[in-house]
């Protein structure tokens, strides 16, 4: 019996379909654990290191809601 096989334009869409939203994700969750542990630590401390902190984590933000 033959396989029914996806052709292979509709595999690569469905990838490039799903990718952004993969990405997304990955980038949210790191995003958190750097807010949870370094951006909260220097806050923490002060200074400039939390300005530091609170400046590379706003730009963060910045380029996920692009």
């Amino acid at each position: 019996a033959q396989e029914a096989r996806m052709p292979i334009a509709r595999v690569m869409t469905s990838l490039m379909t799903a990718l952004p939203s993969a990405l997304k994700s990955v980038e949210l969750l790191l995003l958190d654990d750097h807010l949870h542990h370094c951006v909260a630590k220097a806050a923490a401390e002060g200074g400039t290191v939390a300005d530091e902190k609170l400046a590379e984590v706003s730009a963060a933000i910045a380029r996920l809601a692009k």
